[in-house]
């Protein structure tokens, strides 16, 4: 957050300061800027980079920054009015229109203003990813032989089989494709599996990433409830007999909101019940790095014993590591494979290879194991930490389940309690939380928020944000009352 500060403010201040320089003329070299504002040299980089991000001045390798050509207004304003009409009729033909909304996506992925507690992210703070360890991967692998040329469109043929390794059971690499991270490959999935306007299960709450991608496809999400044991296989049965879907998306293990793991006896009779239905199971299996230090042995992904193929399984380096290590892994096997490689060939060609063999540098590291211990240990003590802070400052807002797993708390909050009014409040207060409803494809029986601990510096901010929370609870609750 300080930093982010300080580089929009010397931005401002280098703004504010080109009129002193004629149009071509140099400005001070990055070593004066330093000792001048008292900054550090990537403050610098990065505040000159957005002046040329804006066309202010123009960077010249090896002679120094130069204000640029003011820019010429264009003859006349665009009229782009026309587009509503198109974009309107987008879906006219289709049984479902599409819809692309993307909030629900952008309340995790937006950074919080400066000095807000970020309660609302959905990856580890700097401080937990391994920043070390990754730099020396990539650095490593750029100087692998044939690091920066074409790769194989379906993946590296050692990261495939790390894969396959990890999921275990009979899968193999031979099964296995790369993709760009997770959300690339739910979206392949959904439109490999289910043509527009048909419907598709999906776990109620569930991830809204994939809500948006299946809306944006022309999908009709149907949801079937959860319960701290997973989906249930009753409910899952009638969905697929009722709608004739033949899709159903899941989260086995710790399930995002809830935290829920489905249970040993639920897991074969999901798989049985889509095989009965003829039915595809996605299975995202997003936090399966992300187990607690208590959490004990983890069950196998549902991909592990599937001899029948009912099950795609999608996982990712992402959550666990970086935002930025966007390599994950599609596995599937039978005639869908070869429709899931198809579909991400056209789609995106393959994932650059430099971070392939980044990413197999660093899962190949005597670092990589350390990490997971690490975050293991830290995101148990986080969630604990938590969970105490909101007994003691919020014991009105109920935590049904207090997950073993995964990185954030789900909340229900008193019926009647408007969940956008609080959302709205924290981020007042200076705690971003993220509300209740885009987790929910229909009509949400409750209010919920949901609040992540990993994104945070610490416990004691952790302590701090909750104390900021019941200050905006306490502020709706007073307007509430008036």
């Amino acid at each position: 957050m300080q930093e982010r500060s300080s580089v929009a403010e010397l931005a401002n201040i280098l703004k504010g300061d080109l009129d002193r320089y004629s149009v071509g003329g140099k400005l001070p070299s990055s070593r004066v800027l330093v000792e001048r504002y008292r900054v550090s040299p990537v403050t610098v980089s990065r505040a000159l980079a957005k002046l040329a991000s804006e066309g202010l001045v123009v960077t010249r390798p090896g002679a120094g920054v130069f204000r640029s050509e003011p820019r010429t207004p264009a003859s006349r304003p665009g009229d782009t009015s026309w587009q509503e009409v198109s974009l309107s009729a987008d879906g006219a033909t289709d049984a479902v229109p599409r819809a692309v909304d993307a909030s629900g996506v952008l309340a995790t992925l937006a950074a919080p203003p400066p000095g807000v507690i970020e309660f609302n992210g959905g990856y580890l703070a700097p401080a937990l990813q391994p920043e070390r360890a990754m730099a020396a991967a990539l650095a490593r692998a750029g100087r692998r032989p044939g690091a920066w040329g074409r790769p194989p469109t379906d993946g590296l043929a050692e990261l495939r089989a790390w894969f396959a390794r990890e999921i275990g059971g009979t899968v193999t690499a031979a099964e296995v494709l790369i993709c760009a991270g997770g959300q690339s490959a739910l979206t392949t999935a959904l439109r490999a599996l289910a043509a527009p306007g048909a419907p598709v299960l999906v776990e109620s709450p569930t991830y809204p990433g994939m809500l948006a991608v299946a809306r944006a496809s022309g999908l009709r999400p149907v949801p079937v409830p959860v319960d701290t044991d997973g989906v249930r296989p009753d409910l899952l049965a009638a969905a697929f007999r009722a709608t004739g879907a033949r899709v159903l998306v899941s989260q086995p293990l710790f399930q995002n909101p809830t935290g829920a793991v489905l249970s040993p006896a639920r897991r074969a009779e999901v798989r049985a019940v889509a095989r009965e239905f003829g039915a595809f199971v996605i299975e995202d299996d997003f936090a399966r790095l992300l187990g607690h230090a208590d959490a004990g042995p983890l069950p196998a992904p549902l991909a592990a014993d599937d001899p029948d193929g009912v099950v795609v399984h999608v996982r990712s380096l992402t959550k666990v590591a970086s935002p930025s290590l966007r390599v994950g892994a599609l596995a599937a096997r039978g005639p869908v494979l070869e429709r899931l490689r198809a579909i991400q060939v056209v789609d995106s060609f393959f994932v650059p290879r430099p971070l392939q063999e980044a990413a197999l540098e660093l899962v190949g590291s005597p670092a990589w194991p350390r990490h997971l211990r690490s975050v293991s240990q830290e995101l148990g003590d986080r969630r604990q930490a938590m969970a105490t802070a909101l007994a003691v400052h919020l014991p009105d807002l109920e935590v049904p389940h207090l997950p073993l797993g995964g990185y954030h708390l789900w909340l229900r909050l008193p019926d009647g309690t408007p969940e956008d009014a609080v959302a709205a409040a924290a981020l007042r207060s200076g705690v971003a939380v993220a509300p209740g409803r885009p987790y929910f494809s229909a009509e949400p029986p409750a209010a919920h928020l949901r609040l992540c601990f990993a994104g945070v510096a610490g416990r004691a901010e952790i302590e701090e944000g909750v104390r900021r929370l019941r200050t905006a609870y306490d502020e709706v609750g007073a307007r509430r009352a008036v």
